[in-house]
């Protein structure tokens, strides 16, 4: 292994992106031989890294997992979170959610061990697609359903044009190409809707298919192939 920043080492461990490896280094989670570890700070072949006091070294093997999360689920990676994706999933390795999925929504939400993999999936400029089915509380107009797909202006700024499907009842689809915190239930709210259930369906090329939730699966070779092409791994 080459000398490398701490925050790089982090992310290729599939411990988190590069960003909440400075968070985690700001809130002295971090240490290298023993001692509080310091943003910019290098890590060299054989140094001790550890995490929350677990010791953290680069997989051999790449791991990408695709897992339905039921709703009381958290997509943290802290210890303090009882109901934490990482201890519900208890897979063998160390593996870490890529972004999220708030607490009382339910559906896809892919997990790996490839920092730079979780890098690219979450840099907003890519665009990558997210589709979700939300149900609200009562029937959405057309009228309400073209204004959303416009763009809503929700935490100070405006939400990106989308793409929104009318279905039976009080149901539609909505595909995003953004991550603003709990955007599709602002989006809602801004109009006078209260979401009652939403689910993820797809990441990308990702779908959950008919995954039962709860359960995870690996992620097909075609799968990761087309994922990898779509965020210029490949």
């Amino acid at each position: 292994m080459e000398k490398i920043r701490i925050n790089k080492y982090l992310s290729q461990c599939g411990v988190c992106s590069r960003r909440e490896a400075d968070w985690m280094l700001d809130e002295g989670r971090v240490t290298v031989n023993g001692e509080p570890a310091k943003k910019g700070e290098t890590v060299n072949p054989g140094d001790d890294v550890l995490v929350d006091g677990r010791t953290v070294r680069r997989s051999e093997q790449e791991i990408i997992i695709a897992y339905h999360k039921p709703a009381g689920v958290v997509c943290t990676t802290s210890k303090k979170e009882t109901n934490n994706i990482v201890d519900r999933i208890n897979f063998p390795e160390r593996i870490y959610p890529v972004g999220r999925l708030d607490k009382d929504s339910t559906g896809l939400i892919l997990l790996t061990n490839n920092g730079q993999l979780m890098d690219e999936i979450l840099r907003s400029r890519n665009h990558h697609e997210k589709e979700y089915v939300v149900t609200v509380n009562k029937p959405p107009t057309e009228e309400i359903i073209s204004a959303m797909e416009q763009g809503v202006p929700i935490l100070n700024t405006m939400t990106k044009p989308c793409c929104i499907t009318k279905r039976e009842g009080k149901k539609f689809h909505i595909v995003l190409t953004q991550g603003l915190n709990r955007q599709i239930r602002r989006m809602c709210e801004y109009f006078g809707y209260r979401v009652r259930k939403l689910v993820r369906i797809r990441i990308m090329n990702i779908e959950l298919g008919n995954l039962p939730e709860g359960e995870w699966r690996y992620l097909t070779p075609d799968e990761t192939t087309q994922l990898k092409k779509s965020i210029g791994m490949e």
